[in-house]
């Protein structure tokens, strides 16, 4: 019988045509594990500021898959001994980087689930996959964990300068319409090399290191912490909030309180704090989790819209037409007196003390583009030296890039006197 060719040529809008160069890959790729980021946005709700934002985590980590195979061919093209598993491992590595990744990303890592990271989650999954394929991501895992000896791996993976930050800043300014996010990804690849198994960046590519670090500060305030995004995820923060307590309420009560729809896997992490000990100890919440996509969220916004609850209803049907809070921003926090206000202000339209909460919501963002005292982006001057980028670069704003800036946020409902609750 023929063998089947599993290398498979995709043609990806950001790249062109990418190849998928392994018959492991390609099962990976196929694997429902992954499918399923074919069912999570990349971003989220910043649809509802960039209409175009409709990319998911599938295509990002081909993507990711597909400069981690240039930078392989790079280094290799520069003398460096990596072997046909070495590269096959870093790219798994980093097609399954995001494969723990929940519905809305970072949302349900903070409200449904008790700080449990994704990658963590990811983590865990690639130990099953390793199972599931007879130990062949071994490798791999130990390049995503940064326990291989050679770290160069671990730093393509996850660092400051990595094929996931590579792919995110074109892919998602691209889909944005953000002409920011371009970075010349392909340039910077190809000024990559090795010191002492160490990733660094030739002396000539400074410039485009630099505006790669630019275009993630511009990206983080202009996409990824948008006003809009903000309130956006507030709302929606709330709404599972509100679906947790009258959950609990429910199954505390005695008196019959209306039922919450949810599919049951979703409907386990609504009506459980669930830590990563959880997950490492109790298998059933890792499969679940594997269920668990966008689609089941939205499904519950639109039948919670339904609800009797009027806080539940209310946000839900807010968020499905778009009728979202005011938020502002400060580079300070708010003073008492604007809360007391914002406060007053829905007291007056009868909103009790008890959901005042729901309807008003406190938080801070922030951004570096390059924090000096983690992982370092390292540049080989021509005199073979290795500097940081920050000792490297003149860029006359590389303390800006630098420097964490701090967002403070308010949002509140505005016009919750039109909205009977």
């Amino acid at each position: 019988m023929a063998e089947s060719n599993k290398k498979k040529i995709l043609n990806d809008p950001v790249y062109g045509f990418i190849t998928i160069p392994s018959d492991l890959l390609f099962d990976l790729v196929e694997h429902p594990y992954f499918q399923r980021l074919r069912r999570i946005k990349q971003l989220g709700l910043s649809e509802y500021v960039y209409p175009g934002a409709l990319h998911t985590r599938f295509h990002h980590a081909l993507g990711a898959m597909h400069l981690m195979g240039e930078a392989m061919s790079t280094l290799q093209s520069k003398g460096h001994s990596i072997s046909s598993e070495e590269c096959e491992s870093a790219q798994i590595a980093i097609l399954l980087h995001d494969v723990g990744h929940g519905p809305f990303s970072h949302v349900l890592e903070c409200c449904l689930l008790d700080n449990v990271p994704h990658e963590e989650i990811s983590l865990l999954l690639m130990h099953d996959l390793n199972r599931q394929f007879g130990g062949a991501l071994s490798l791999a895992i130990r390049m995503f964990e940064g326990t291989y000896e050679r770290p160069f791996f671990h730093q393509l993976i996850s660092s400051q300068l990595d094929m996931d930050r590579m792919d995110y800043l074109n892919r998602d300014g691209y889909y944005t319409g953000v002409a920011e996010g371009a970075i010349g990804a392909e340039r910077i690849i190809k000024m990559l090399d090795l010191v002492d198994d160490q990733l660094v960046v030739e002396a000539k590519g400074i410039l485009s290191v630099e505006n790669f670090l630019n275009a993630r500060r511009l990206m983080y305030w202009q996409v990824y912490l948008h006003k809009t995004s903000i309130c956006c995820e507030s709302m929606l923060i709330q709404i599972l909030r509100r679906a947790r307590f009258l959950i609990r309420q429910a199954e505390s009560s005695h008196e019959g309180a209306e039922s919450i729809f949810a599919p049951d896997t979703f409907k386990l992490f609504l009506g459980e704090s669930i830590s990563l000990a959880d997950f490492r100890t109790n298998r059933t919440y890792l499969d679940a989790f594997t269920t668990l996509d966008d689609f089941d969220v939205w499904a519950c916004i639109k039948q919670w819209a339904l609800h009797s609850d009027p806080v539940l209803s209310t946000i839900c049907q807010m968020l499905l037409d778009r009728k979202l809070f005011k938020i502002i921003l400060s580079t300070e926090p708010f003073a008492g007196e604007l809360l007391n206000e914002l406060e007053g202000q829905l007291r007056r339209i009868g909103l009790p003390d008890d959901i005042l909460s729901y309807f008003l919501v406190e938080g801070q963002a922030t951004n570096a583009a390059y924090l000096p005292s983690g992982d370092r982006i390292n540049i080989k001057l021509k005199s073979g030296k290795v500097i940081d980028i920050a000792d490297a670069s003149d860029l006359s704003n590389i303390q800006v890039l630098t420097t964490i800036v701090r967002r403070y946020y308010v949002c509140w409902a505005k016009d919750l006197d039109k909205v009977r609750l």
